[in-house]
């Protein structure tokens, strides 16, 4: 049996898939619920990977992959989905790896955000960062958060990513998409371009580097909702991670600019449904930014800010591990799950929800 691309990619999305990796001695194979299951038996021999993803190149992309071994865009698979696609040079030989842009931009209430995120989006000013690890759904949320801003006030946004993802339809704003590489050269000359654009919200793909976080914080301060995103699994280690970014001598600076600038966190985590059924329920961190948040950064008490959510509750913050904690209870994650992506593993650990789930044993395997 052969393969065609387009076939695997209208697989992927009949069977509910995230991704699709390709690699020379391996079958494909998908993420399905988390977990990297083969999409057939037969192993591709490298010859036959090469023959599935070089014709999806133009001339310039199979130059640029062929000379450097790496390659990101976005495909778009006729009207059914975009996918953003990552190729690689291994041992074996060529690889990709295809991650699903859903052509329907899922809104807010469909994905049933804590009103935390909601708030978060009403902002007008500001450095809001969605974190996580690759695969958690940041996209996603980011996409439903530019989505509601779209749909309920008038307004320029601008996306600045590498490549374009989600493709936003003007509703009430006019919103104008910048690929890297494409129509920019690098994220810090986009974003420092922006201000002269006049946008009123900004997407920033991701802050690579001191130059462009520090650029982005500035533009922040001048009154424009900057939306970005940062590979950290909770909102004190987002804060830390941005900071250690520059020099020792700069920190202070930067520690002033971020308490000013930073309007709010999300961290977020996707964990597997306790019903076994396709697809995973998000969890989210969030932290929002007020006088005290912006003293704990002055003073670099990052130590305190899980105290601060949690005693802000009523402003919309949760921390992660409450978070997990009430979907355990209501039965949409299991214990076991849970307490593998708590953050305090041994706090959670002696929850009682988790106590009465897992026999002794487990509960030191995972937090070990």
């Amino acid at each position: 049996m052969s393969f065609a691309i387009d076939q695997l990619f209208d697989l992927l999305i009949e069977r509910g898939a995230s991704d699709l990796h390709l690699a020379a001695n391996y079958p494909p194979m998908f993420r399905l619920g988390g977990e990297l299951v083969p999409a057939a038996e037969r192993v591709l021999a490298a010859p036959e990977v090469e023959a599935l993803i070089l014709p999806l190149l133009d001339p310039v992309q199979r130059t640029r992959f062929l000379t450097m071994g790496d390659l990101d865009f976005a495909h778009q698979h006729g009207t059914r989905a975009r996918f953003r696609a990552n190729y690689l040079r291994r041992m074996a030989g060529a690889g990709a790896v295809f991650r699903i842009i859903p052509s329907k931009i899922r809104t807010l209430d469909e994905l049933g955000v804590p009103g935390g995120i909601r708030k978060l989006s009403d902002l007008r000013a500001g450095l809001v960062l969605v974190t996580g690890p690759t695969g958690s759904g940041k996209s996603t949320t980011l996409a439903a958060m530019i989505d509601h801003i779209n749909a309920s006030r008038p307004g320029h946004i601008l996306t600045i990513e590498d490549p374009i993802e989600f493709v936003h339809q003007p509703k009430r704003c006019l919103v104008t998409h910048k690929e890297v590489g494409e129509h920019v050269p690098s994220f810090l000359e986009a974003i420092r371009s922006a201000g002269r654009e006049n946008a009123d919200v900004i997407l920033v793909g991701e802050l690579r580097g001191a130059e462009t976080m520090k650029a982005a914080l500035q533009l922040a301060s001048f009154g424009v909702l900057i939306f970005a995103t940062v590979h950290t699994n909770s909102a004190a280690a987002t804060i830390d991670r941005f900071v250690n970014a520059f020099p020792a001598e700069q920190q202070p600076q930067i520690r002033g600019l971020l308490a000013d600038s930073l309007a709010g966190v999300v961290a977020q985590q996707l964990v597997r449904k306790a019903d076994g059924s396709s697809g995973r329920v998000a969890v989210h961190e969030i932290l929002i930014g007020s006088l005290a948040l912006a003293s704990l950064i002055r003073e670099g008490k990052t130590n305190q800010i899980s105290s601060l959510i949690q005693s802000g509750l009523n402003e919309g913050m949760q921390t992660m591990d409450s978070a997990l904690e009430k979907l355990v209870a209501a039965g949409a994650i299991g214990a076991r799950d849970a307490l593998e992506k708590a953050l305090d593993k041994e706090s959670f650990s002696r929850l009682p929800l988790v106590v009465r789930a897992l026999d002794p044993q487990e509960r030191e395997s995972l937090q070990a």
